[in-house]
């Protein structure tokens, strides 16, 4: 799996009393943060999905997908292509497990990138103990695929998804929740995310923040949202620890 290369200056910013590899438990973001996917087998699977099973076209054509959940954009769309509420509700458990079928279906074609510096923030946050999770927009089922495809799975003991919360605040909260109980009730908890929602939804949480520029957001705009922690990447954040030690 090839990685990707860094092209931009390097930088990084950590609050002076933030130990950023120092926490008890992470929440780690999938798209954006972890990998990126370079296929549209996710993309495509709403919209087919959509139509397979109630016979309505949509489009994610001005739908906010970065930091949004599966959950929350299938509704949108459907409320953008006038959809009915009532005919949504009848086949929304229906849509899902398609758009679950239709990725595992295409598995084979998901191609996903890492980003730069993940396996080796991974190792060494595992090295000193901390519990790695995953809480991601995305339905469970596809998830694990994307994340299994990345050759990451071994990292991840839990996760917290879309399937049942629309709102990323909610299903960060329920992330939080299953790290509490694997490591404690007063474990200390970091979200790792490439957007403005996953800061939003980590403060709803009262959770502390490592913004990466790795997505569609810049270094700027992420830092002006006053995470503890933030970088170009993860590598970068990395590299930048280590001259400081």
């Amino acid at each position: 799996m090839h990685k990707t290369e860094q092209k931009t200056e390097a930088r990084v910013e950590i609050e002076p009393d933030f130990a950023w590899d120092g926490q008890d438990a992470y929440l780690f973001d999938i798209d954006g943060t972890l990998i990126r996917n370079r296929d549209r087998v996710h993309y495509e699977s709403v919209a087919a999905s959509v139509e397979r099973v109630t016979g309505f076209e949509i489009t994610l054509a001005g739908v906010l997908i970065h930091g949004s959940t599966d959950t929350a954009i299938l509704r949108e769309a459907c409320r953008q292509a006038g959809i009915p509420d009532d005919v949504l509700e009848r086949h929304y458990e229906a849509i899902l497990e398609a758009m679950r079928n239709s990725v595992a279906e295409r598995r084979h074609e998901l191609d996903p990138e890492l980003m730069p510096g993940i396996e080796e923030v991974l190792r060494h946050l595992a090295q000193k103990g901390a519990l790695l999770g995953v809480a991601s927009g995305n339905l469970e089922a596809i998830g694990w695929i994307k994340i299994e495809k990345a050759g990451l799975r071994e990292w991840f003991r839990f996760g917290g998804f879309s399937d049942h919360f629309p709102v990323r605040g909610e299903l960060i909260g329920q992330a939080a929740r299953k790290a509490r109980e694997l490591a404690g009730r007063g474990a200390r908890i970091c979200v790792v995310g490439d957007t403005p929602r996953d800061i939003e939804a980590a403060r709803a949480n009262f959770l502390s923040v490592i913004a990466v520029a790795t997505g569609r957001y810049s270094f700027d705009e992420l830092v002006d949202a006053q995470p503890e922690a933030c970088a170009t990447s993860l590598k970068d954040l990395m590299a930048a620890a280590s001259s400081t030690r």
